[in-house]
């Protein structure tokens, strides 16, 4: 029999892609065999920290007085989908034949983390290498595999991740018990959820204080010119002001001054900057861009996503003009080349090159294959998504974009007012973009400067052809949009950070989406606007959360210094039991020294009162699952899930269910039959069974009213 090496990937679509490079064909059950190889998969955390029962049974039941648990030595279970994968892997490292293994995990801190956990769970001790690779294709792979690792080189990188998932243990475990049992309701807690929480509510905190201020602008118009005042608070000063301007007819122009400016290209995308980009541009979420964008890296398109780098190595660089010439012809730009031997594009190239800054992986990219590859298949989400990324690697290499801006300031009736405008000289690198999003040049920009005559110098008289004042007033702060919360994420505590702190910020770019989609799963955020621009609005019960929380917990200062310690175990820098011991310690004070805030159990019962009960008068109060009579007598509730909705294509609401309360009726568009299919429009009508359940009928418009009973139960 001959040694064999075993190789474990995170999933089975990358475990058939290294098997089909390195010539292991022989299908098994639950792994591929051949050429001196095993290839098989893990499927997610196959292994995961266990629940504070199983340390001990008592801890079954919430207690203040269990607080805090800090686990001596930490327990693993194997998760209960996963026990048969698991089983096989296990088979598998038993197997005299195997000499050695390969870790083929992502190559990242999560994936180091999903290896060594299943590895040390079933108590492998056979040595094994690491595959460190940028890009799933086929040359990637092979290059990988002659250049394996011993998996000794990534124990920081493993004790970072260890780290990394008991302190999110310890905090979750420990907090969401103490303030939960201290406020009676279940109030989730996390390390970086709380924090991101945090700074939305303070921006909402800021939207209701704001107060808006009237102000008042007179605007003259000239021949291809029109200039604008400083802001007048009072209306009847800005009256003045405008019949100044109109007894003068005229302005003296007293400065013209034309700047030549230079825009340089963007850098290439890291995985915050491509997903704040795809929310902005195309409405994307977080979670749907590295959905996308993680299945386009396992499809061989582009290189590996969870980057924070936003440039290249030193070792692509000679690769690069075919690899961007082919890329331009791919997706049309047929007149964009590169020449390898011209000097000043050798010196655009060498803008998005340096090795200094790529740690673990570079910048996202597509991949040489993506050019000789049959897109037309590729779904409409991901192919949006490598567009973006098209684009953004060719304008990064791409000459500056040049403009010139123009101030000019004019003197009538004793004010001043001022224009600017602005030409493009040279399109440059916004050349690349136009042709990606053509969408983007005909949305004229309702602010963009207008285009001034070249002619108007200081000294000269212009003849004033209209003059009118202008109502504004000012604007309070916007909430957050996912790329607004994305970038805030990253430059959390930055203020606060040595300049060289490298890794700043709220969680890492691999986790960022999750933490956005777990708060908004839990209720305490909701995506509210219309279908391009989504706001990640607070809900009442995450303002009651944030209300509540010590500034400890809260603190994004705190995650981010945590962030950089994490980043600094990965180099070796820092001790991670010191790490741990700074977790434990602040939760034990956390628990020890925190005091109920006064009359917040009103805030966190936030009962929403809906409406009377139609049966028996109580107050209808909202729960998870639907609207609930309060009296415990009565058989009375709307159910969010409602059957009765459903079949006619309907969804129940807040704001129906208050509506039905009050006047008994709602009235209902474009119901569906399910019969014809049809839609209809009608009117909704809501009484009540003898022991109080929920009865619908429906008034249809012509006919003499025809009713259809329907009961609830």
């Amino acid at each position: 029999m001959h040694d064999m090496k075993l190789v474990i990937a995170e999933k089975p679509s990358v475990a058939q892609s290294i098997a089909r490079v390195i010539g292991a064909a022989g299908r098994k059950d639950g792994y591929l065999e051949g050429n001196g190889y095993l290839v098989s998969w893990c499927v997610g955390h196959l292994v995961e920290l266990s629940a504070p029962e199983t340390y001990d049974e008592r801890y079954s039941k919430w207690r203040l007085e269990d607080l805090p648990i800090l686990p001596d030595s930490w327990l693993y279970h194997v998760s209960p989908g996963t026990k048969k994968q698991f089983g096989i892997l296990k088979e598998l490292m038993k197997r005299p034949d195997v000499e050695s293994l390969v870790c083929a995990t992502d190559a990242g801190r999560e994936g180091e983390l999903i290896f060594r956990l299943v590895y040390n769970q079933c108590h492998c001790k056979k040595p094994f290498e690491r595959l460190w690779i940028s890009s799933m294709e086929d040359a990637a792979i092979r290059e990988g595999f002659r250049e394996l690792k011993p998996g000794t080189a990534y124990d920081n990188l493993y004790a970072a991740a260890l780290c990394r998932e008991r302190a999110d243990w310890i905090v979750g475990m420990n907090a969401t018990r103490l303030f939960s049992c201290l406020y009676g309701s279940t109030l989730a807690v996390g390390r970086v959820m709380t924090p991101t929480l945090g700074m939305a509510v303070m921006r909402e905190a800021e939207i209701r204080a704001f107060r808006p201020e009237i102000f008042y602008e007179v605007e003259l118009h000239f021949s291809g010119i029109s200039a604008k005042s400083d802001r007048i608070k009072e209306r009847s000063e800005a009256e003045n002001a405008l019949q100044a301007c109109r007894n003068e007819a005229k302005a003296q122009v007293l400065s013209s001054v034309r700047k030549e400016k230079t825009e340089k290209p963007p850098a290439l995308y890291d995985l915050t900057s491509l997903q704040r980009d795809a929310n902005r541009i195309l409405g994307f979420t977080a979670q749907q861009t590295l959905d996308y964008t993680q299945s386009l890296y396992e499809k061989k398109l582009v290189t590996y996503p969870r980057t924070d780098s936003r440039y290249l190595t030193d070792d692509m660089a000679p690769a690069l003009p075919e690899w961007l010439t082919k890329t331009a012809r791919a997706f049309g730009l047929t007149d964009f080349y590169m020449d390898p031997y011209n000097e000043a594009q050798k010196k655009q190239i060498s803008q998005v090159i340096n090795s200094k800054k790529v740690s673990d992986h570079h910048a996202i990219i597509p991949t040489k294959t993506c050019a000789d590859t049959d897109l037309s298949g590729l779904p409409s989400g991901e192919m949006r998504i490598l567009m973006l990324i098209a684009c953004r690697f060719l304008a990064a290499v791409s000459e500056p974009h040049k403009y010139a801006e123009t101030r000019i300031t004019l003197s009538c009736g004793g004010r001043e007012f001022s224009a600017r405008g602005k030409e493009i000289l040279y399109e440059g690198w916004k050349r690349i973009e136009r042709h990606f999003q053509p969408a983007a040049k005909d949305g004229k920009d309702a602010n963009a400067p207008q285009s001034l005559p070249g002619e108007i110098r200081e000294g000269m008289t212009l003849p004033i052809q209209k003059a009118e004042v202008k109502e504004g007033k000012t604007t309070p702060p916007k909430r957050f949009t996912e790329d607004t919360m994305l970038s805030s994420m990253e430059s959390a505590g930055a203020k606060d950070m040595p300049e060289e702190a490298e890794r700043k910020g709220l969680g890492t770019p691999a986790t960022r989406a999750a933490t956005i989609e777990k708060l908004v799963q839990k209720g305490f955020l909701t995506r509210r606007g219309d279908k391009k621009t989504k706001y990640l609005v607070p809900t009442d019960r995450g303002i009651s959360l944030i209300t509540v929380m010590p500034e400890l917990i809260q603190s994004p200062t705190l995650t981010a210094d945590w962030e950089q310690k994490l980043v600094l175990i990965e180099r070796g820098e820092y001790d991670p039991s010191a790490f741990m011991q700074e977790i434990e310690d602040m939760i034990s004070t956390l628990v020890k020294t925190y005091e109920v805030v006064k009359g917040a159990d009103v805030l966190m019962n936030g009962k929403k009162v809906m409406g009377a009960c139609p049966h028996c008068g109580a107050e209808v109060i909202e729960r998870q699952k639907g609207w609930f009579c309060s009296n415990k007598e009565c058989r009375f509730v709307l159910w969010k899930d409602n059957r009765y909705f459903t079949k006619i294509g309907k969804h129940l609401t807040g704001q129906m269910v208050e509506k039905l309360l009050r006047d008994g009726r709602i009235r209902l568009k474009d119901c569906k039959s399910q019969k014809t299919g049809k839609t209809y429009n009608a009117d909704l009508l809501l009484s009540t069974e003898d022991d109080g359940r929920a009865v619908f009928s429906m008034e249809f418009e012509k006919g003499g009213g025809r009713n259809e009973r329907k009961k609830r139960t």
